[in-house]
C-alpha cells in the first residue's frame, strides 16, 4: 500500500456508498487522514442515518426502532462526543416484557417475575434449568440449543422462543447459534437472578441508564454529514448507486442515478470505495459479475424487513417505559416505543404522547402491503388490546417502512457470507462495512468501528474488518473492563445501540 504522503499527493478520491452509521463515519474519519481528499458519500434516500435515522412528521420526531448510545469502544465514545457534545442527555432506562397478559420488569426483578409467573411455574423453570445443566445439548448449532443450555427449556419457551420467532419470522430452531452468542453472550441465568436480588454483580453491569441525542439518533448523523461538508466533502442524497464497475479485481467506477444528467445515470470514478450496501444487492450490481458461486451465495442471503406505526395520542402519559417487548402471540406488534420517555424534545405538543408500534415483517407480508390508514387503526387497536391506551385516544399516525433492516442468521447464511467475503477481500480498492455491508447484526457502535478501521486502512493500516465484533458483544449486558471505564468520561460510561 502507498504511504499517506503518496496518496495525499494524488489527492485521494474516495466514494462512500450509503450515509448511515458506517458510511458517514467512514467519510469523516478519512478526512482526518486526507484533509485535502476528494470525498463524496452517496445516499439513496433523503435521510441521514439509515435505520438509525430520525424522521419527522408534523413536528414529531421518530426514532426508527429506538437506539441507545452505550459502548465500550473508546474511539466510538470519542467520536460521539466530538460530534454532539452537550446535545447528549442521560436517560433512565425502564423497559418491560408483555407476556401472557402480564408485564414483567426487564431487567428481571425477582419478586415481580415470581408473582407474575406463579410459584408452580417458577419451580418448573428451576427444575428445567437444573436438568439442562446436567444433560445439555452436545452441540450448539442453533439458537434454541444455545439458549436452552444456558437457561433451560422452560425459560426458553417463555421468554426467548416467542419473541425471537416474531422478530425473525422463522422457527427458532433454524436460527444459527452465532446470533445468540453475539447478542446475549455474557448473560446467564445465575447473573440475571443475582442482579434481580442485589441489583448488580462484580463482573458485569445491566444497563440502567444510557445517553441519547436530545433530538433523536438522527441528530448524530445529520451533524456528521454537516461536518463532512464543512471539511470539503460532499453528501449526495436521493442518489442510489445502481452499478459497481470493475476491471479484473479493481473497482474503477460506480453508476449513480441522477435525473440531472442525460440518461439519468452518472458514472463516477475514484481511487477507493467503501460500501455499506446489503451484500446481496452489491454482488448483483458488480459489472462484470463475480463468479457464479459468489452470485449464488449472495442470492441465498435473506433479510428481515421492519415497519413502525407512529401514533400520536391525546393521552399525554400512557405508560412510563422507554420501550416494551411484546412476546405475546395474540398481537403482532413486536416492540413498543414511548418517545417522550426517550426525550421530551421529540414531541412538539407536551399534552400528547408519541408511540412507536414496531412490526417485524417481510415485503410481501399483509402488514407491509396494508394501507397506511389501516395500519394506524390496526396499531391503535393492538395498543388497546395490550391495555396501554384506548384506541380512541389516537389522533393521528405515520408509517415508516424499512427494507433489509436485519440480516437473517439462517442455516445457509454463514457459508454464503464466507463465500462472498472471500471474494470481496480480493478487491484491491473496495471495502465493505456496517451491518448490511458485513451481513452481521451489529450494534451501531460496532458498525462505526468497521468504518473507522476502513478509514485507517486507506492510510496504510491493515485491519481485517470482517473480524470486528466476532467476539466482542453484548445485548442487555456488557462487561466493563477497568481500562474501558477509566478511558471514558462519567457521561460516557453509560453510553449502545438497542438495535
Amino acid at each position: 500500500m502507498n504511504t499517506i504522503a503518496d496518496r495525499e499527493f494524488k489527492r485521494l478520491k474516495l466514494r462512500v456508498l450509503g450515509a448511515g452509521p458506517a458510511g458517514l463515519p467512514a467519510a469523516y474519519e478519512t478526512q482526518k487522514f486526507f484533509p485535502n481528499g476528494d470525498i463524496t458519500v452517496f445516499e439513496a434516500s433523503e435521510h441521514m442515518g439509515g435505520i438509525a435515522r430520525t424522521e419527522e412528521h408534523n413536528g414529531y420526531r421518530f426514532d426508527i426502532g429506538g437506539h441507545r448510545f452505550f459502548t465500550k469502544e473508546t474511539e466510538v465514545n470519542e467520536f460521539w462526543y466530538e460530534i454532539l457534545g452537550d446535545d447528549f442527555i442521560t436517560v433512565p432506562r425502564k423497559s418491560r416484557i408483555y407476556y401472557r397478559g402480564q408485564f414483567f420488569d426487564y431487567p428481571l426483578r425477582l419478586f415481580n417475575a415470581l408473582s407474575n409467573i406463579g410459584p408452580y411455574e417458577s419451580m418448573r423453570i428451576l427444575a428445567s434449568y437444573l436438568k439442562w445443566q446436567v444433560r445439555p445439548h452436545q452441540t450448539e448449532d442453533t439458537f434454541e440449543e444455545w439458549v436452552i443450555n444456558r437457561f433451560g427449556g422452560r425459560l426458553y419457551m417463555h421468554f426467548f422462543r416467542t419473541y425471537t420467532e416474531k422478530v425473525w419470522g422463522i422457527p427458532a430452531n433454524t436460527i444459527r447459534a452465532d446470533w445468540a452468542a453475539q447478542r446475549i453472550k455474557n448473560l446467564t441465568l445465575s447473573k440475571a437472578v443475582w442482579n434481580a436480588i442485589f441489583g448488580t454483580n462484580d463482573t458485569a453491569s445491566l444497563i440502567e441508564e444510557f445517553q441519547y441525542p436530545r433530538l433523536g439518533p438522527g441528530m448524530m448523523w445529520e451533524e456528521t454529514a454537516k461536518r463532512v461538508k464543512e471539511n470539503g466533502g460532499n453528501v449526495a442524497t436521493n442518489a442510489p448507486v445502481v452499478a459497481v464497475r470493475r476491471d479484473d479485481m479493481r473497482i474503477v467506477s460506480i453508476d449513480v442515478a441522477n435525473s440531472d444528467v442525460d440518461g439519468g445515470v452518472e458514472t463516477v470514478e475514484a481511487d477507493e470505495f467503501i460500501s455499506t450496501l446489503a451484500l446481496r444487492d452489491l454482488v448483483n450490481m458488480i459489472t462484470p459479475l463475480p463468479p457464479q458461486e459468489v452470485v449464488d451465495a449472495a442470492n441465498r442471503m435473506r433479510y428481515r424487513d421492519f415497519l413502525i406505526v407512529t401514533l400520536v395520542l391525546d393521552d399525554c402519559d400512557p405508560f412510563p417505559d422507554n420501550w416494551i417487548y411484546v412476546h405475546s402471540p395474540e398481537v403482532r406488534v413486536g416492540r413498543i416505543q414511548n418517545f417522550r420517555a426517550w426525550s421530551e424534545e421529540l414531541l412538539p405538543d407536551k399534552d400528547t404522547a408519541s408511540i412507536g408500534m414496531e412490526y417485524f415483517c417481510n415485503e410481501d407480508d399483509d402488514l407491509w402491503c396494508m394501507d397506511d390508514d389501516d395500519l394506524v387503526q390496526f396499531a391503535g387497536a393492538e395498543l388497546e388490546k395490550i391495555g396501554l391506551s384506548k384506541a380512541k385516544s389516537v389522533k393521528g399516525g405515520f408509517v415508516i417502512r424499512q427494507r433489509k433492516a436485519y440480516p437473517v442468521y439462517d442455516p445457509e447464511s454463514k457459508e454464503a457470507v464466507e463465500t462472498v467475503s472471500n471474494w470481496l477481500k480480493q478487491l484491491e480498492n473496495f471495502q465493505t462495512v456496517g451491518r448490511n455491508g458485513l451481513h452481521r447484526y451489529n450494534n451501531q457502535d460496532h458498525s462505526m468501528l468497521t468504518a473507522m478501521y476502513a478509514a485507517r486502512n486507506l492510510a496504510g493500516a491493515s485491519y481485517d474488518i470482517w473480524d470486528v465484533n466476532l467476539d466482542r458483544s453484548y445485548h442487555e449486558e456488557m462487561e466493563v473492563s477497568k481500562e474501558a471505564g477509566d478511558a471514558a468520561t462519567p457521561a460516557l460510561a453509560k453510553v449502545s445501540a438497542a438495535r
